[in-house]
C-alpha cells in the first residue's frame, strides 16, 4: 500500500506541465504586452484580429474555437471591436442565426502597425532563444498538441499509464480468461 500512495505522489508544483507551460506564455506575453497597451488592445483583442487576418469572414463560434476564448468573452471582445471600428459583423444571409465577422480596414492598419512591434519582439525572441530552438519548441508544442488531441477516458482519470499501470495500482490482475483476478 506504501509504494502505491509513493506512486500517487503529486510530481512538484512548480515541475508541473501546466504550471510550467502557463510560465512559459508570461514569459513571452511579458514582452507583447507593452506593445499591446501601446496600441489600446488586449491579448484577447490582438488574438482576435490576428485570427481575422487568417481568413476572409469566419462564424463567430469558429473564430471562439480558433483563438481559444469562451463564447461570452468573445462577445464582448467582438462588441468593443465593432464599437472602435475594427472590426465588420453581420449575419448570414442562408441562415440567420449565424453570426459572421471579419476584420475591416482600420482593424487591417492596426495589425500592421502593431504587427511591427510584434515582429521586432519575435526578432528579441528569437536572439535570445535561439532560432533553431524556438523553431524545435514549436515543434514539439504541435506535438505535443497532436498526442493529446484525443480525450482522456474517464475511466482512466484515477489511474494512468494504461491497463497494465492501472491494475498496478488497484492491486487487480487479469487472469488468463480475461476476468480480474481478487
Amino acid at each position: 500500500m506504501a509504494k502505491t500512495q509513493a506512486q500517487m505522489r503529486l510530481r512538484e508544483f512548480s515541475r508541473s506541465l501546466p504550471m510550467s507551460l502557463l510560465k512559459a506564455r508570461e514569459a513571452v506575453m511579458s514582452h507583447f504586452r507593452p506593445s499591446l497597451n501601446h496600441f489600446g488592445i488586449t491579448e484577447q483583442q490582438w488574438r482576435v484580429l490576428r485570427a481575422l487576418t487568417a481568413v476572409e469572414t469566419i462564424e463567430i463560434m469558429a473564430l471562439a474555437e480558433r483563438t481559444f476564448l469562451l463564447p461570452p468573452s468573445l462577445s464582448r471582445i467582438l462588441k468593443d471591436l465593432d464599437e472602435r471600428g475594427l472590426i465588420l459583423r453581420r449575419t448570414s444571409e442562408t441562415d440567420l442565426r449565424r453570426g459572421l465577422v471579419s476584420i475591416s480596414a482600420r482593424g487591417r492598419d492596426l495589425i500592421a502597425k502593431a504587427g511591427a512591434d510584434s515582429e521586432a519582439i519575435y526578432l528579441e525572441i528569437t536572439e535570445r532563444y535561439g532560432a533553431a530552438r524556438l523553431e524545435r519548441l514549436q515543434d514539439m508544442l504541435r506535438d505535443l498538441e497532436t498526442a493529446l488531441a484525443a480525450p482522456i477516458e474517464s475511466g482512466e482519470l484515477p489511474q494512468r499509464g494504461g491497463k497494465k499501470a492501472r491494475a498496478a495500482a488497484t492491486g487487480r490482475r487479469k487472469t488468463a480468461n480475461g476476468k480480474h483476478a481478487p
